[in-house]
C-alpha cells in the first residue's frame, strides 16, 4: 500500500464522490456511504485496504478531515453518518454525529 497521506486523500476523495479509486492488487474493496438527514451517497469506486483494521483507520482519518465542516453545519436533531461498507454494500463500520434538542 502506498504512503499514508495518499491513502488518506484518496479515501477522502471517494468519500466526496470522487472518481474511481480501486488499484491494481487484490485486496478488500471497501466503499464509503455518507448520510446527511435523508441524503444518502455511496461512492460506487471502492477503496482497496489491505484488512477491516486498515479500511477502520482510514474511515476515522476520513471522518476526522471531515466532521468540522460537517457539525458547522449540522442542525437541531439532525443526524449525520458514515459508514463504511464491504464488497457486497454491507456496512461493516459505522461513524455517527447526532444533534439532539434536549428540552
Amino acid at each position: 500500500m502506498r504512503g499514508i497521506h495518499f491513502a488518506r486523500s484518496r479515501a477522502l476523495h471517494c468519500a466526496r464522490g470522487g472518481p474511481r479509486c480501486i488499484g491494481h492488487d487484490a485486496m478488500p474493496i471497501f466503499f464509503f456511504s455518507v448520510r446527511n438527514g435523508e441524503h444518502v451517497g455511496i461512492c460506487n469506486d471502492g477503496a482497496e485496504f489491505p484488512d477491516r483494521h486498515a479500511a477502520w483507520k482510514e474511515m476515522t482519518g476520513v471522518c476526522s478531515d471531515m466532521v468540522s465542516d460537517v457539525s458547522r453545519k449540522l442542525v437541531e436533531n439532525a443526524e449525520w453518518q458514515m459508514e463504511l461498507l464491504d464488497e457486497s454494500r454491507k456496512p461493516v463500520f459505522r461513524i455517527r454525529l447526532v444533534a439532539e434538542t434536549l428540552e
